[in-house]
Parts: C-alpha cells; sequence; structure tokens
C-alpha cells in the first residue's frame, strides 16, 4: 500500500498534469491521510476544481482517521529524532504524514525532500519520484 503525498497530488491535479499517479503505482494500492487531504484541498482557488479532487479524496481510503495522540507523539518524535541527528525537517505535518505511513506500514510516495530526511532517521519506505521531472 501507498501513501500518496501532497507533493505528488500536487503535480497531478495541476494543468497540464506533470506526472501521471498511473504511471508510479497501482491507483487500488493508493491510501490517503487526513493531513494530506487537509494540504491538497487548501491549495485549490477554483470552486470547481476543489468539488472535484475533494470527491476523489474522499473515495481513497483514509488511514489514521481519526488522528490519535499516539500518532502526534510519533510525529514529535521524527522530529525531534531528526533534528538530534542533524537532519533538518522543514515541515512538521511531513513528520505527522510520515507517522500515518510508519504505524500502517506504508510505503511513502513524494517529490519532497522531508520524507528523504525522515527515511534517513527511521524506518519510514519513501520513494522520491522528483528525479522524473529531470
Amino acid at each position: 500500500m501507498v501513501l500518496v503525498d501532497t507533493s505528488v497530488w500536487i503535480d497531478v491535479f495541476r494543468r497540464p498534469a506533470r506526472l501521471r499517479l498511473e504511471d508510479l503505482v497501482d491507483f487500488d494500492d493508493v491510501v490517503t491521510c487526513l493531513p494530506v487531504i487537509q494540504e491538497v484541498l487548501q491549495g485549490f482557488d477554483d470552486e470547481r476544481a476543489h468539488a472535484v479532487a475533494r470527491d476523489a479524496m474522499l473515495a481513497m481510503p483514509v488511514v489514521e482517521s481519526p488522528l490519535r495522540l499516539e500518532t502526534f507523539e510519533r510525529a514529535v518524535q521524527l522530529y525531534r529524532t531528526a533534528r538530534r541527528a542533524g537532519v533538518t525537517v522543514r515541515s512538521g505535518v511531513d513528520c505527522l504524514i510520515a507517522a500515518c505511513a510508519l504505524a500502517n506500514g506504508l510505503t511513502v510516495l513524494h517529490c519532497d525532500r522531508d520524507f528523504d530526511a525522515i527515511a534517513r532517521v527511521s524506518s519510514l519506505d519513501a520513494r522520491n519520484v522528483a528525479t522524473r521531472f529531470k
């Protein structure tokens, strides 16, 4: 199972799209989490596009819903572990997304260096697809 990060969804929903999700992963294996849904949906200015994206995001299986205190605590621990190791994680939300993935044994599909950093200090399985754009 694959948790697709906001950084990938941005390139999927972009017009024209910079990548096709089906070229990266079997859509039946895709799940999401509440922080990703929030990040994706807050980025839409156009109401029609927002409605389409909302329907698409909410049609997927959602892990860690509701979010539990343990998930937040794991996110905090990821951030602190990275910082102690001299690794910079720019987004606490990315730590929360990583915590959701770790709790469910998921791979994170992303275009965001934060997940590579988190993977260096944890058992997170992170697959960076940013190189596909070069």
